[in-house]
């Protein structure tokens, strides 16, 4: 049986080595995954300026009472709407995906979906 301290060190040594494959652009930004237990967040980043150009999660005042649960499929779809429409407010259409390490499938999946859904491209 695998330690969830192991797992998580598998997570971070997987994350760094997309990390070096993929940077964010002020033309492309990186659109960033995190997910804990009972949220998922999403951020758009400049890593040119090491800036985040915009955020989402289910742990924002607006988003919380809409998605409930925030640790499920349906909350990471609200996340991915909110963080497209927030992306395209700031004139963003293309992002390079940065899944965090984690497997692209559940929340993760449906976060992109979602966002590819409401005008993202990647």
């Amino acid at each position: 049986m695998i330690s969830p301290r192991d797992r998580a060190h598998e997570r971070t040594r997987i994350h760094r080595r997309i990390r070096r494959k993929i940077d964010g652009t002020p033309e492309r930004p990186r659109l960033c995954v995190f997910r804990s237990l009972k949220h998922i967040y999403a951020q758009v980043i400049d890593d040119r300026r090491g800036t985040t150009v915009v955020s989402a999660s289910t742990a924002d005042a607006g988003l919380r009472s809409s998605a409930g649960s925030g640790g499920n499929i349906a909350a990471a779809k609200l996340v991915g709407k909110a963080i497209a429409e927030r992306a395209r407010a700031k004139g963003i259409e293309t992002v390079v995906f940065d899944r965090g390490g984690y497997l692209y499938h559940g929340r993760v999946k449906a976060l992109a979906d979602a966002a590819r859904e409401n005008g993202l491209r990647f």
